[in-house]
């Protein structure tokens, strides 16, 4: 790593006073999966109490009529969408450092297919067996969102949630080609940062799709803030690194409330900057270390269970609800009690007996693979 450069800030070397060190011993932050699976359940509660649709057919009424206050604040629910996109950032960047490209690839498609496949498999299931609730695709339809690229083919969705992989994926794309490929450093993460937030505003004045489709200008601020804040994790505060955050956090913001409100006026605009700045706050005060603290074993259990809980919540909930309220005549508040409870059981089990033993091994059976030495290695 540079230790200074010609036309940026010195690259830290020693941590801010009260920020956390540069070198870290513990490799996990725990109060990280605790927001991840806040995240999680604001987009559950969304789905389950904060629209209409679906999910008001599956109860029978409107969410809002059943579960009037909860409703109020379930219908921002969706927020926790844009505030995983903030940890992400943090989390991608933490977890490439020192990494080749083959690594990082490795690490993402053993990470994010095992539990998607079968998830996958469990809402086909459940679109067969009660399809007044989901209904079930084409076979090719299926067979192309085992791919995870359903929605640039134009193919119908499995997943309802699977539209944000598709977001997190070109996110991980930008970062693999432009940062982990050279190897990450401060430097290349900091112009990374700079040249993807110039990309996002100037996206603004073009029409051009394909551009559009790869800067992202309505989630690129989420994901470049949580990369600054990781920077400041791990080598302390410093005014570079905090500009890029508060130039994140202004520009999504104004994202955010031209995205998730415009189009929603029952929402209050002013609510949808409290959330987006919590977000920041939130993350911020995991990257200062004042989250040290809350070190529940548990947290690791609340992490792991984000991934296939979020890919799983919303259709085989609305199928639960459907179930649990209509067909058996449960009361509102345990249907809704019970359904979250049983997608958070079937998400351990999905990680206890999906993710756990079959992710290692496809991330070792990807680099198993021998390559020609007369070809010019990329790090794989």
């Amino acid at each position: 790593m540079a230790a200074s450069s010609p036309t940026l800030a010195p690259v830290p070397t020693a941590p801010a006073p009260g920020t956390a060190p540069v070198s870290r011993p513990q490799s996990r932050l725990l109060a990280l999966d605790g927001l991840r699976l806040v995240a999680a359940l604001m987009v559950c509660l969304y789905h389950y109490v904060g629209r209409g649709g679906t999910v008001s057919a599956s109860w029978h009424a409107s969410p809002a009529h059943l579960f009037p206050t909860l409703s109020r604040a379930a219908v921002y629910g969706n927020f926790g969408v844009q505030f995983f996109f903030v940890i992400s950032g943090f989390v991608i960047c933490m977890s490439s450092w020192g990494r080749t490209l083959g690594d990082f690839f490795r690490s993402r498609v053993a990470r994010l297919y095992p539990a998607y496949w079968v998830a996958l498999l469990l809402i086909t299931g459940a679109s067969l067996a009660l399809p007044v609730v989901v209904h079930a695709v084409r076979l090719d339809e299926f067979l192309v969102n085992l791919t995870m690229l359903q929605q640039p083919m134009g193919a119908t969705r499995v997943l309802g949630v699977c539209w944000t992989l598709w977001v997190e994926v070109r996110f991980y794309a930008l970062f693999a080609l432009v940062v982990v490929l050279r190897g990450v450093t401060y430097r290349r993460v900091v112009l990374f940062a700079c040249v993807w937030t110039l990309a996002t505003v100037l996206c603004h004045s073009t029409t051009n799709t394909l551009l559009n489709q790869v800067i992202m200008p309505e989630y690129a601020p989420f994901f470049i803030g949580g990369l600054a804040l990781y920077l400041i994790h791990r080598f302390g505060s410093d005014l570079l690194a905090w500009g890029i955050v508060v130039m994140s956090w202004l520009l999504a913001q104004r994202e955010a409330t031209l995205g998730l409100w415009g189009p929603h006026p029952h929402r209050d605009p002013y609510v949808v900057i409290l959330i987006v700045t919590l977000a920041f706050a939130a993350v911020a005060v995991v990257a200062l270390g004042w989250m040290r603290w809350a070190s529940w074993r548990w947290l690791v259990t609340a992490g792991a269970l984000t991934y296939p809980f979020y890919l799983i919540h919303e259709h085989l909930g609305w199928f639960a609800i459907r179930v649990l309220h209509r067909g058996l005549g449960l009361p509102a508040w345990a249907t809704l009690a019970a359904t979250v409870l049983g997608m958070l059981a079937l998400a351990w089990l999905i990680h206890r007996y999906v993710e756990k033993p079959f992710g290692p091994r496809l991330k070792k059976a990807l680099k198993e693979r021998k390559l020609d030495s007369r070809s010019p290695g990329i790090g794989f």
